[in-house]
Parts: structure tokens; C-alpha cells; sequence
């Protein structure tokens, strides 16, 4: 399979990460507000170097646990706002995982809708995914709503499913089916 980048949308540019990402991505891994829903803690610098260092990484989507993280990236500033992901969930069944995660200041103004729907478009479109899925702590209501805008459906929830942060936590899923994609309006 293979994808092109970057992606030119109105506002965004979607890219692969640079070195120079770094100071970037440690104001948002090293973020506890960031943080607040994500499977980590606030990242150290030497961790955020590393999930830099896999960020770089050429990734041919084409092998179970492999992910795409792209910079998501401010035309009119050169500013990075936030990143998605799209992971491979099962190469065989061609399942995929949806993921974003942005800056606080840039909360609100539908940047995550406007990148997140051209990773969509990238993982049905140019690597042929059947389905792709989001998941989430299922008390991170903003997360919610941007799934269900992007045309995601929820799917179940997950009573007390994982033990994250010193606490069990609900475990939203929506997800969207290729055929739902080609669909939608």
C-alpha cells in the first residue's frame, strides 16, 4: 500500500515529522492537560525524543501495530497545532485506529475535523482500509462529538475496561466501515 503526503487542505498541512518537531512536540507530550485522556503521563524529554525518533520513521502501513503519525501544521503561521495517527490494527482484515491529539490554544476551531478527516480519507482512499475505528476514554466528551462529526457511529462502551492513571475507566469505540466513507455526504 502506498500514501501520499503532505496533504494541502484550506487551512492545514499534513506532513511527516522533521527533527526540528522537536520543542513542538514536547509542549504536547510533556502536557498534562494533553494528557489528561492518553494511555501515557506527561512524557520527559528524553521519552518524547524517542516517539520523535518513531515519528520519523518510514512506515508502509502494511503490518499490524504500524502507525503514521502525521504534523498537523498551520498554513498561514507554519505553526504545528496538534498531530493525527492511523494505525494498523489488522493488516488481514485491513482494520485500522484513528487518533489525534492538539495543542490546548487550538481547541475549538475545527482543526482535529479538518485533519482528521483526510486520515480518514488516506487510510479508506489510498491504503484500501475496510474499517477504521476510534477509542477513547469515554469521558472525554469533546473526542466523542469530533468522531461523531467526522461520520464515525459509536459502536459500544466498556464498563471499567482499562486500569489507566490510578483509576478503571469506561472505553468508548465508534468506528466507520469503507462503505459508510464512500457514502457519506
Amino acid at each position: 500500500m502506498t500514501y501520499s503526503l503532505p496533504i494541502e487542505t484550506d487551512r492545514l498541512t499534513l506532513r511527516r515529522y522533521l527533527d526540528t518537531d522537536y520543542d513542538d512536540l514536547l509542549k504536547l507530550q510533556s502536557n498534562p492537560d494533553v494528557t489528561r485522556f492518553l494511555l501515557y503521563d506527561p512524557k520527559t524529554p528524553e521519552q518524547v525524543q524517542e516517539s520523535l525518533a518513531g515519528r520519523l520513521a518510514d512506515v508502509p502501513m502494511d503490518t499490524d501495530g504500524q502507525a503514521l503519525t502525521v504534523a498537523v501544521i498551520l498554513r498561514e503561521t507554519g505553526r504545528h497545532v496538534g498531530e493525527v495517527t492511523l494505525f494498523v490494527r489488522n493488516a488481514e482484515h485491513r482494520g485500522g485506529e484513528l487518533g489525534f491529539v492538539f495543542h490546548p490554544e487550538f481547541h475549538g476551531r475545527g482543526f482535529a475535523a479538518e485533519a482528521s478527516i483526510e486520515v480518514l480519507r488516506l487510510g479508506f482512499e489510498e491504503l484500501g482500509m475496510h474499517r477504521i475505528i476510534g477509542r477513547l476514554d469515554a469521558a472525554n466528551s469533546s473526542s466523542a462529538n469530533l468522531l461523531e462529526r467526522l461520520g464515525m457511529r459509536h459502536e459500544a462502551t466498556f464498563v471499567k475496561n482499562e486500569f489507566l492513571k490510578g483509576r478503571w475507566t469506561d472505553e468508548a469505540v465508534f468506528a466507520m466501515l469503507a462503505e459508510e466513507w464512500d457514502k457519506r455526504s
